[in-house]
C-alpha cells in the first residue's frame, strides 16, 4: 500500500478511539509465550477470556424512553433464498423504537456505561443498534427485535454526508473498504462493548427476505443475483451510478493501468467488481461511496476498530449479509450465539484483520460459511493479518464451508485454532455442508496461511455428496475431476472464484497446516453408503493463473499433515484425493473407504 493511501485512510479513520494494541485480555502476538506444543499455545488464548467484561450494575429500560412493542403479521417473502413463503414481520404503521433505543446508549454511555435493556417482547427499530464504548445491549428472554426493510434507514445517521446515497458510514465489504450503508449492530472505535441475550429467545431479526417497505424491491436479499426481480440492478450487473471509467477517480495512472484494472468483463461496474478495482486504483474510501442506488447489503452486525467485545447468547436470523463481521478488532468473545439465516453470502462469523478471537459454544446453519477468517482483498492491507483465533465446541449444520480461512486475505491469516467441533451435517439430504475444513485464496488475494491447526472434529453425516468441480485446466496429469468447491471433507483451493478477478499478481503463500483426528461417518443413498465425493484436495496455486511481471515465484503448498483421521467412503473411489503444486503433504493412519495409507504426497 502506498504512502499516500496510508496517511488518506488514517484521516478517514480520524475520530475514531485511540485504541493500544494490548486491552484487557488481549496482547500482541509476541507476548504470548512461545512454546512448542500449538495447542498450548491455543489454551493461552482461551485463558485471555477466563474474566469477563465488565460493565457498571445499572440498567436502562428502553420503554424508560418511549420505546413500545410492535404488533407483527405474516406477508409473502423469503424465509430462505432458495424459496418463498410467509415470513413475519411488524404490522405497517407500527411504532418505531429506534429513538428510545439510541436514547437509552446515550444516556447510558452519559453516565459511564451501563447496560441497556430490550424487555420481552416484538420491537420494531428503523435504524441500526449502534453501540458506544462501556455499553451492554442485552435482550432480554423473549425480546425479538424486527430491524426495518427499508435501506433508507441504515443511510440516515452515519458520519459521512454522502449527498443522494445517504449518511454513510465506514464498513468493509468482502475485504473492500468503503463508505456504505451501516449495518444494523454496529460500532466504530469503541472501547468494552457486548451485544447478549438470555438465550435463542432472544432475537436479532434482519428481516432480509422481507420486500422493502416502500415496495421498491424483494428486500435485501433481492440485491443479490439469486433474490433479483427478473431485469432488476443487482450487485452484479452493471449500476449506471458507477462511472464509466476510474480515469476521473484515479487521474494519477495512466491509461494502460487503468484498462488493466477496469478489466475486459462486461460488468466492471457491477457495485461487486467496482468496489475491489477502486482498490486497486489506489482510490481512498472516503471516495468509495455506495448507500443508496447501489447494491452493497450491509453485515447484520459489524465492529470496527474495537477492543474487548463480546457477542452472546442471541439467535441471529435473516441477515441481510455476513452475519457477524468484527475488523480490525481485539480481544473478540463470540459464545454461545445461533444463527440461522440461509441467504445470499450469510456468513455466520468472519473476524477480518483481527487479533484475540474465541469462538465457543455457538451454532452454525447458514446460507454460505459457517466461519470465514479473512484479512483484507486488493490493496486494503492496512488493518493487518488475522491472528490468534480459537474455534471450539461448536456445532455446523448448513453452510459451504465449515471452518475456512479466506478468500479474502492479502494481509494474511495465522495462528488459527479449530477443536472438538461437530460438524452435524443435519440437513445433508436437502441443504448440505460443501466441506468441513476450507482454505481458499488466489492470485489476487496473495497473502499467507500458515500455523492452522484441527483436531477433534466429527462428521456424523459427511459433507456434500454431489461434487462442485474445478472447472480449470490445472496443467497437472490428473484428471480434473476435482471437488474444489464441494464435496471434498478438506479442500485447499489456492486458485478459488479466479476468474472474479483480473488483476492476479500476488501469488498466495500457504504452509504449515496440521489436521488430526477427523472422523466423517457415510450415509445411505440410493447409490450406497458414502461420507464425501474425494477425501481432500489440495490444489496449490496454479502458475498459469498469475499475470503479474516477472520475478514473483509461485510457491507449492508445504508442511501439511492429516493425521489419525477416517474420511468415510468416498464416491470417486479411484481418486480419493487430488494434489496439485503442493510438497511434503504427509498421511499418517489415515482412512479411506476402509483402507489405511500411510504416505507422504506430491504433486
Amino acid at each position: 500500500m502506498n504512502n499516500d493511501y496510508s496517511i488518506r485512510r488514517r484521516q478517514l479513520l480520524k475520530g475514531a478511539a485511540a485504541l493500544g494494541a494490548a486491552g484487557v485480555y488481549g496482547l500482541p502476538l509476541q507476548a504470548f509465550a512461545q512454546t512448542p506444543d500449538p495447542w498450548a499455545r491455543a489454551q493461552q488464548i482461551v485463558d485471555r477470556f477466563a474474566t469477563p467484561l465488565a460493565f457498571p450494575k445499572r440498567d436502562f429500560v428502553i420503554t424508560q424512553f418511549g420505546a413500545k412493542p410492535c404488533k407483527v403479521h405474516q406477508v409473502e417473502g423469503f424465509p430462505t433464498i432458495e424459496a418463498k413463503g410467509q415470513v413475519t414481520t411488524p404490522v405497517p404503521g407500527s411504532p418505531d423504537s429506534h429513538p428510545a433505543l439510541k436514547a437509552a446508549i446515550a444516556a447510558a454511555s452519559k453516565a459511564g456505561g451501563g447496560r441497556v435493556l430490550i424487555p420481552k417482547g416484538d420491537w420494531y427499530l428503523k435504524g441500526p443498534i449502534t453501540l458506544l464504548s462501556n455499553v451492554h445491549v442485552h435482550l432480554a428472554k423473549g425480546a425479538h427485535v424486527y430491524f426495518s426493510a427499508n435501506p433508507r434507514d441504515y443511510a440516515r445517521d452515519g458520519d459521512y454526508d454522502c449527498g443522494a446515497n445517504g449518511r454513510l458510514v465506514l464498513s468493509r465489504w468482502q475485504g473492500n473498504d468503503c463508505l456504505n450503508f451501516s449495518p444494523l449492530v454496529y460500532a466504530r472505535g469503541q472501547k468494552n462493548i457486548a451485544i447478549t441475550g438470555d438465550d435463542w429467545t432472544s432475537i436479532l431479526d434482519g428481516q432480509a427476505g422481507v420486500p422493502f417497505e416502500d415496495g421498491s424491491g424483494p428486500g435485501w436479499w433481492g440485491m443479490n443475483r439469486k433474490g433479483a426481480s427478473k431485469g432488476a440492478l443487482h450487485q452484479g450487473v452493471n449500476n449506471p451510478a458507477n462511472p464509466a471509467s476510474l480515469a476521473a477517480l484515479a487521474p494519477q495512472l495512466d491509461a494502460a493501468t487503468l484498462k488493466r484494472i477496469q478489466g475486459g468483463s462486461a460488468d466492471w461496474r457491477a457495485d461487486e467488481k467496482f468496489l475491489p478495482a477502486l482498490s486497486e486504483a489506489g482510490v481512498p474510501a472516503e471516495k468509495r461511496i455506495f448507500g443508496l442506488g447501489h447494491f452493497l447489503r450491509p453485515c447484520l452486525v459489524e465492529f470496527i476498530d474495537c477492543e474487548d467485545v463480546l457477542m452472546a447468547g442471541y439467535l441471529s436470523v435473516n441477515a441481510p449479509f455476513w452475519i457477524h463481521h468484527p475488523v480490525k478488532c481485539r480481544n473478540v468473545h463470540f459464545s454461545k450465539v445461533r444463527m440461522e439465516s440461509i441467504g445470499p453470502n450469510s456468513d455466520g462469523f468472519d473476524p477480518e484483520s483481527c487479533d484475540t478471537v474465541l469462538v465457543d459454544g455457538c451454532w452454525f446453519n447458514t446460507g454460505d460459511d459457517c466461519i470465514a477468517i479473512k484479512a483484507g482483498k486488493n490493496t486494503d492491507i492496512g488493518y493487518g493479518p488475522t491472528r490468534n483465533v480459537v474455534i471450539q465446541n461448536s456445532v455446523m449444520n448448513s453452510g459451504h464451508g465449515a471452518v475456512t480461512l479466506g478468500s479474502e486475505m492479502s494481509a494474511g491469516i495465522e495462528h488459527v485454532y479449530a477443536q472438538r467441533l461437530d460438524v452435524r451435517n443435519m440437513h445433508w439430504a436437502t441443504d448440505p455442508l460443501n466441506t468441513a475444513i476450507r482454505l481458499k485464496t488466489n492470485m489476487n488475494r496473495g497473502g499467507f496461511l500458515r500455523y492452522f491447526y484441527v483436531r477433534d472434529m466429527t462428521l456424523p453425516n459427511g459433507v456434500k455428496l454431489k461434487p462442485s468441480l474445478y472447472a480449470q485446466d490445472t496443467g497437472s496429469a490428473t484428471p480434473a475431476k476435482v471437488a474444489t468447491g464441494g464435496g471434498a471433507v478438506i479442500t485447499f483451493d489456492c486458485n478459488y472464484a479466479s476468474s472474479f478477478d483480473d488483476i492476479r499478481s500476488r501469488p498466495p503463500e500457504v504452509s504449515d497446516i496440521h489436521i488430526s483426528n477427523v472422523r466423517a461417518s457415510n450415509v445411505q443413498t440410493k447409490d450406497g453408503s458414502f461420507a464425501c465425493y474425494q477425501a481432500f484436495v489440495v490444489l496449490g496455486p496454479v502458475a498459469r493463473s498469475y499475470n503479474g511481471g516477472e520475478g514473483k515465484p509461485v510457491l507449492p503448498v508445504k508442511n501439511v499433515t492429516i493425521s489419525d483421521c477416517d474420511f468415510g467412503t468416498a464416491i470417486n473411489a479411484q481418486e480419493p484425493w487430488f494434489v496439485h503444486n503442493a510438497t511434503d503433504v504427509t498421511l499418517t493412519n489415515v482412512t479411506i473407504g476402509g483402507k489405511r495409507y500411510d504416505e507422504m504426497l506430491k504433486g
